[in-house]
């Protein structure tokens, strides 16, 4: 049978039905074989031979245009192996995923007769990446399969059926691919070939707009996007939405609002209008003025008080306005306890409040005397109190007879205090009212002292001074004297009172050698006390006098109690300056604290003549079998780090760190490596690595702690660069110091303290770990550990430790210091690229590390404290939970930044590479400020040389994507770096 017959014979009654698909879709078209309109040029393999058949290129007119197609039908040979590759298909943008979407016919086998045996109804659909176009080169290895091809329906006789399928071609990276069908046997025809992307399009959603976006693949089925606020809108978050695999806009995260003095209409942020206003950025439309305030012009964020209203501090901006109290009405002095020295004044609240219920009033009290008066001082006392009054009446008492007092009650309002300060003392009369007073009296005399007449053994004479002011005239007063024993119980004391008319009295019927407790009160007619006066008094012994021999005894023993009390200080004074000539000349570096002198309660391993013991004590036995590894997740000093699984009995499954022990260890080494168990097991605090128990007994010794998921808190601090607000930062610090609070009470010195050693869990919880080079504190009078060689890491060590290797709590707080800079600094590397050479003569010729970028000033402050020569001078760690606490409590406190020179904060890279020439790619410079992420950003955007970088503003930095304010102030300081120097900070300030 004649098959390319056949195939003819299809292809025309296609072409005289004209069935043709086109879909409506979001979608960026890469190769479409019906819209060419001319030869393909697609390559067939084998190449034309005599004696086979393989994919032929078909032309008709359809019309007025040229159609093309391919089709193979040699169903009578066996084991077909056709292949027809497309032309290289050029992949834009960042499309990792294509559609591939045909329209085919296939023949019925069974219309072939005898050649049905070997007829096949599918084909194979290949695809190949490369980054250029390989020309007629054509290896079949070089494809992988996409699918198997199989119709819909089958074409039978004179019915024909044209099947659609679509197809994916997913994880695409290079540049470009192509596509290959291969026939197996089969009577095929390919009338169109549509190759493809989807995209989201360029949309406006919530006031934010969002960028055309490829669609993304079978990996990424949601692809985020960030979008950016139109003119006037602002939000608090970055808007972001996700790009489906079908081209879809989904899932809106954060939206824009319209700022203060704007509101939406018609789908754009438009002004307030004159007389409206709008304070914050919210979906909220605009609002009236609020009363006594006026609008000035259109777009106010708030309407300004009219002139002689005001508003308080603790006002909203966008309330009304109010003004000043009128003055308090009925000013009354009642005065019916003259002789007590008290009046009492009331008044009522005054007829015009201001608009204001936060009423209070003041009192004010002048004394005249003949010609003069002044205020009355403190010695007039205001019940309840002179200022602050909400009531509208207050006692006076403790004034002085035959003065004249004036008094003045002011009325005050939320407002009077700012009115004070922006307006003239002509305000003060409206809210003042006074009275005057004359007081004529006689109040109560003041004792001024007591003193000791005469003693007896049974019997005190007394006497005591009245104020001369009392003296003149003359008045009769009485004094009320009490006393009792005073070693008596106060709950059963017996009290003794004398009313007297006199200034002295003379008590009887005392006990012999006792001491009594004498009160002395004046009374006036009226039955009102005036001042106290107390004193003790002791009457003398008994008669009989103590004999010789006792007197002898007596100074017999306390001659020898002397002579032994002046031996040991002469003995003790001797030792210390024996233990003074015994110091080293590095002693005169440390000065003596008591913050050096913990209470010891931790117990040093090492101490144990057999360390198995100490693990025993302080570590609980696992069996092997009970922990299953999972993944290798670092490696230590001594051999491997898993991550896996405990399932001990009576404990809850959980994931754990397991520390291994590598093969081919010394005892020492197994020594040394299970010490840190003991010394973690004797810890129980949450921001310190807890340790579930150790392997000893069995051939691989092993650790197993808590599994921290977040892994180092360096290495997390660059990988979320600029994601955490100083808040979380500081809250992150405040863990750190409370474990190390922790450590420094039970008298234990860390000594490597660093970010690294800081481990961090999913709730963002660190915890001190890593105890290898960790030791307890001393005995000495310095608390000081001293070591006896190793590694110091010097960039987080004090430098007495560095100088004479020993190490205390103090110097701990050096290490903490250092930390907070590289928690500031999302894990920068301390003094950066300088030697330890370098640092240690930077230190001692006083540098300290600079403020990191936003860093809060009052946590820069904390560093510094940290960081003080003298180690006595330097904060304790609870001091340091204490201020870390108080600035979490007071998020607000955080503001203030600290002064921030970037050229010495961050630093940036000279103009010129490694080699010393200048960057030579985009690239290049991004990699060496560590900002190689937006290595994309930059090439999309078409910045493919530093000459363009140099001219990029600010607003080009965020334009291209940059949205963290860490990493937009990086790379804007990095390019001011990188432009002359002379220029000014200004003009990329963020």
């Amino acid at each position: 049978m004649d098959y390319r017959g056949v195939r003819r014979v299809l292809f025309s009654y296609v072409l005289i039905h004209g069935i043709f698909i086109t879909l409506q879709s979001k979608e960026e078209v890469l190769l479409d074989m019906k819209a060419s309109g001319s030869e393909l040029g697609w390559l067939t393999w084998p190449f034309e031979q005599a004696d086979k058949q393989g994919w032929e290129v078909v032309q008709r007119t359809l019309n007025g245009s040229q159609f093309y197609s391919y089709s193979v039908c040699n169903v009578g040979e066996r084991e077909q192996d056709n292949w027809l590759r497309t032309t290289f298909i050029q992949r834009r943008l960042s499309a990792s995923r294509v559609l591939v979407e045909l329209q085919f016919v296939v023949r019925d086998c069974n219309s072939f007769g005898g050649a049905s045996l070997t007829c096949k109804e599918t084909f194979n659909l290949y695809s190949s990446e490369a980054d250029a176009d390989v020309g007629t080169t054509f290896r079949k290895g070089q494809f992988k399969k996409v699918a198997t091809i199989a119709p819909d329906e089958i074409t039978r006789k004179n019915q024909l059926q044209i099947n659609t399928e679509t197809r994916v071609v997913d994880g695409l990276s290079r540049k470009g691919f192509y596509l290959a069908f291969q026939d197996i046997g089969a009577c095929v025809a390919i009338l169109s070939l549509r190759v493809y992307y989807k995209t989201c399009p360029a949309t406006v959603k919530s006031l934010a707009v969002f960028p055309e976006t490829v669609a993304g693949g079978e990996n990424q089925a949601l692809r985020k996007v960030d979008g950016v606020c139109m003119e006037n809108a602002v939000s608090e978050e970055v808007p972001r939405i996700y790009c489906t695999v079908d081209g879809e806009w989904a899932v809106l995260v954060g939206q824009c609002q319209c700022r203060e003095g704007y509101e939406e209409k018609d789908d754009v942020c438009q002004e307030c209008q004159l007389g409206f206003f709008k304070a914050s950025a919210s979906s909220e439309m605009c609002e009236p003025c609020p009363a006594n305030t006026q609008g000035l012009s259109s777009g106010d964020p708030v309407c300004p008080c009219m002139p002689g209203f005001y508003r308080a501090p603790d006002d909203p901006p966008t309330g009304p306005c109010s003004g000043l109290p009128s003055a308090p009405l009925d000013l009354l002095a009642t005065t019916t306890q003259l002789s007590a020295g008290r009046l009492l004044l009331s008044w009522s609240p005054p007829y015009d409040t201001g608009g204001r219920d936060d009423l209070t009033y003041s009192v004010d009290c002048r004394r005249c005397e003949v010609t003069a008066c002044q205020p009355c001082g403190e010695k007039v006392r205001y019940e309840p109190a002179s200022t602050g009054l909400t009531d509208t009446r207050v006692s006076v008492s403790q004034l002085d007879a035959h003065l004249n007092y004036t008094f003045t009650v002011n009325t005050h309002n939320g407002v009077s205090q700012i009115a004070s300060k922006v307006s003239t003392g002509a305000l003060v009369p409206r809210a003042t009212a006074s009275l005057t007073t004359t007081l004529r009296y006689t109040d109560p005399p003041t004792v001024t002292s007591m003193r000791l007449d005469e003693r007896r053994p049974t019997s005190l004479s007394l006497s005591w001074v009245v104020s001369p002011r009392h003296r003149a005239p003359p008045r009769t007063f009485r004094y009320e004297l009490t006393y009792r024993k005073k070693d008596d119980n106060l709950n059963m004391t017996t009290y003794t009172v004398l009313i007297l008319d006199r200034t002295s009295v003379l008590v009887s019927d005392l006990a012999p050698s006792t001491t009594y407790m004498f009160r002395v009160q004046p009374i006036t007619e009226g039955g009102t006390g005036g001042s106290i006066m107390e004193d003790e008094f002791e009457t003398l012994p008994d008669a009989q006098a103590p004999s010789n021999t006792t007197v002898i005894f007596g100074a017999a023993v306390g001659g020898a109690a002397m002579l032994f009390i002046v031996a040991v200080v002469l003995f003790v004074r001797k030792r210390r300056r024996n233990s003074h000539s015994r110091q080293g000349p590095e002693d005169a570096y440390f000065s003596s604290s008591e913050q050096l002198k913990p209470l010891k309660t931790y117990v040093d391993p090492h101490t144990y003549e057999d360390p198995n013991t100490a693990v025993l004590k302080f570590a609980s036995e696992i069996h092997p079998n009970h922990i299953s590894k999972q993944k290798v997740i670092g490696a230590g000093e001594f051999g491997e780090v898993y991550r896996g699984i405990l399932k001990a009995p009576g404990r809850k499954e959980g994931p754990v760190a397991i520390k291994t022990l590598k093969p081919g260890y010394s005892e020492k080494q197994r020594q040394d490596f299970l010490s840190e168990a003991s010394i973690m097991g004797q810890f129980s605090h949450q921001n310190i690595i807890r340790l579930e128990g150790v392997v000893t007994k069995f051939k691989h010794a092993m650790i197993v702690t808590e599994y921290m998921e977040n892994g180092a808190l360096d290495k997390y601090l660059r990988d979320h660069d600029g994601e955490m607000s100083s808040f979380q930062l500081v809250g992150m610090l405040r863990g750190i110091a409370g474990g190390m609070k922790y450590l420094s009470d039970m008298s234990y010195v860390h000594r490597d303290l660093a970010a690294r050693n800081i481990l961090v869990n999913t709730n963002l919880e660190c915890k001190v770990s890593d105890f290898g080079l960790s030791r307890v504190l001393e005995d000495d009078p310095e608390g000081t550990y001293t070591t006896s060689g190793g590694k110091i890491p010097i960039r987080w060590t004090a430098p007495e430790a560095i100088a004479y290797r020993k190490f205390t709590s103090a110097s701990d707080v050096w290490s903490f210091g250092i930390v907070m800079w590289e928690v500031m600094a999302f894990g920068e590397r301390p003094y950066w690229d300088m030697s330890n050479h370098e640092v240690m003569k930077a230190i001692n010729e006083a540098f300290r590390l600079p403020a990191p970028m936003d860093c809060p000033s009052a946590v820069y402050q904390l560093m510094l404290q940290c960081w003080l020569q003298d180690r006595s001078k330097r904060p304790r760690f609870p001091d340091i939970v204490s201020l870390l606490d108080k600035l979490l409590r007071s998020p607000d406190s955080l503001k203030t930044i600290a002064d921030f020179d970037p050229r010495v904060s961050i630093r940036l890279p000279s103009t010129s590479g490694s080699d010393g020439s200048p960057f030579r790619s985009v690239s290049e410079w991004l990699e060496s400020i560590k900002m190689s992420q937006y290595s994309e950003n930059f090439t999309c955007a078409g910045l493919l040389t530093m000459e363009q970088v140099l001219q990029m503003k600010n607003e080009d930095i965020k334009n291209i994507g940059v949205r963290l304010p860490g990493h937009l102030k990086r790379i804007a300081y990095s390019i001011l770096g990188l432009k002359d120097q002379t220029s000014t900070l200004s003009v990329f300030a963020i």
